[in-house]
């Protein structure tokens, strides 16, 4: 209602005191009256990228995403995602997941909105940790009998200033795949416990920065 104190944010850092206006069902107005200290964000400029789940997995994966501090979601297809790359594009996906990123940002009172980026394909994803110019960590999760070279969390090292974290489907990951994925991240694994893939990227972001000592 007119007159009410609220806090309004720009989903990029600021963080403001302002006073409504005007409230009408066209939407309101408010006058914004001072900057105010935004809640800290994670050190770690941290990417998910997730295997598309079925049906409405991917809200909930986004939601806690977003909770837990990601800078950006990068919603992948893999040889076993159940979901086609065509299909996303055609139902307009991805600004349903922004909207839930926006959303999720305000009920954890984040002044940042992650970017939810346009659906692509495994190998896509990899491109950006391969490259020479600015490498990149690149943390795939497999589990513990994928590789010879799979480390644990507390094995990943020192605090990196950005980490793309990627997740499977709920088939897995192909050896093929794993192959690829190690050419360009380090493999990680979570231990022998058997989890949900909507609630591997929770558990593998709480982890990580846990031992990164974000959290």
């Amino acid at each position: 209602m007119a007159g009410a104190a609220v806090r309004v944010f720009n989903g990029r850092g600021g963080e403001f005191d302002a006073v409504v206006d005007t409230a009408t069902k066209a939407g309101v107005q408010v006058r914004v009256h001072g900057r105010r200290d935004a809640q800290p964000e994670v050190h770690v400029d941290v990417t998910l990228a997730q295997a598309v789940l079925k049906g409405d997995k991917m809200d909930d994966v986004v939601r806690d995403a977003v909770m837990m501090g990601v800078l950006a979601i990068r919603p992948i297809v893999t040889t076993r995602s159940e979901v086609a790359l065509a299909s996303l594009r055609r139902s307009h996906r991805q600004e349903r997941w922004q909207r839930i990123s926006v959303s999720s940002a305000k009920q954890c009172g984040r002044a940042v909105v992650p970017v939810v980026h346009e659906a692509c394909t495994f190998e896509e994803a990899l491109g950006p940790l391969g490259g020479t110019g600015s490498p990149r960590c690149g943390l795939m999760l497999v589990e513990p009998s994928a590789a010879a070279s799979v480390v644990s969390v507390g094995e990943v090292g020192s605090k990196p200033s950005d980490a793309t974290i990627l997740i499977g489907p709920e088939g897995g990951w192909t050896p093929e795949e794993i192959t690829l994925g190690s050419s360009v991240c380090r493999l990680v694994t979570l231990g022998s416990r058997t989890l949900r893939a909507d609630a591997m990227g929770l558990v593998a972001i709480a982890a990580l920065l846990t031992h990164w000592r974000e959290l």
